[in-house]
């Protein structure tokens, strides 16, 4: 199991030592670690370099204020510097819960972050990993458009009947939080989507109800999400299983380090 998407670099030190572990255990395959800021790119760096099963993405997240310019281009001089390495550009999006929020924030300058991410994913030739819900969905849809990015993963997705079939025709990636088990959208989702175009993940350290209240969110997790996404497909849990972790290997390119 790869965890297609998380915050390790949220997680405390003692959390942080649980996954790592059982990253060098192999319990675990790999996680996708994303960054929400430039001194989160460089924990993640850091995590990544006690652990090769930690693959970094790098990106600024849009649910905060803006940053400084000197961020974002700090941000961009690791992107090019660690490019190797670099499993995708992320996470990156748009501001939909600030929105919600405050109806008059200014979305333009945010959205004008998120096309330099594309711009440099499309230039460095890497995916990009998004917050990208709802109605902000068809505008980011939009943009992968206008700068020509095809490898994009819409994670932890919710969305109109629209969107979805434009995303699948696309063939944009999504991935499954374990809130599959209780939230009748996501299992709708589920429902609708492909399974060659899906991933499964835990937005970690975010928390979980339902069987999972009150637990530390942990990619063994993921386990129940497969076991769930094998009972709505009607399908063999080891297929879907063996399905999902070639997507994410296939993807993000991790093949040669996985």
């Amino acid at each position: 199991m790869i965890d297609a998407h998380i915050h390790l670099d949220w997680y405390n030190e003692e959390e942080q030592a649980i996954i790592l572990e059982d990253l060098e255990k192999r319990t675990i395959d790999g996680v996708i670690a994303v960054s929400s800021d430039l001194n989160s790119c460089n924990n993640v760096w850091k995590l990544h370099q006690a652990c090769p099963h930690v693959y970094p993405a790098f990106g600024w997240h849009p649910e905060q204020k803006l940053p400084s310019e000197a961020e974002l281009d700090a941000i961009e001089e690791m992107i090019h510097k660690h490019q190797d390495s670099l499993a995708a550009i992320g996470e990156v999006g748009l501001p939909y819960y600030m929105k919600k929020e405050d109806p008059f924030l200014d979305v333009q300058p945010y959205t004008e972050i998120l096309e330099r991410f594309l711009s440099l994913a499309k230039k460095c030739d890497l995916p990009i990993v998004l917050h990208a819900i709802y109605e902000d969905a068809e505008l980011v849809c939009d943009l992968l458009e206008k700068h020509q990015v095809t490898k994009a993963h819409f994670h932890w997705f919710k969305g109109s009947e629209k969107t979805i079939q434009r995303m699948i025709e696309r063939k944009y990636m999504i991935s499954v939080t374990p809130d599959c088990l209780y939230e009748q959208e996501i299992q709708r989702l589920i429902e609708q989507y492909p399974l060659e175009l899906m991933m499964v993940e835990t937005d970690g350290p975010w928390q979980f109800e339902g069987p999972f209240q009150g637990q530390m969110t942990h990619p063994k997790m993921m386990e129940q999400s497969l076991a769930q996404i094998a009972r709505i497909k009607n399908m063999p849990f080891g297929t879907v299983s063996a399905t999902i972790v070639k997507n994410t290997v296939t993807f993000y390119q991790v093949k040669d380090r996985h």
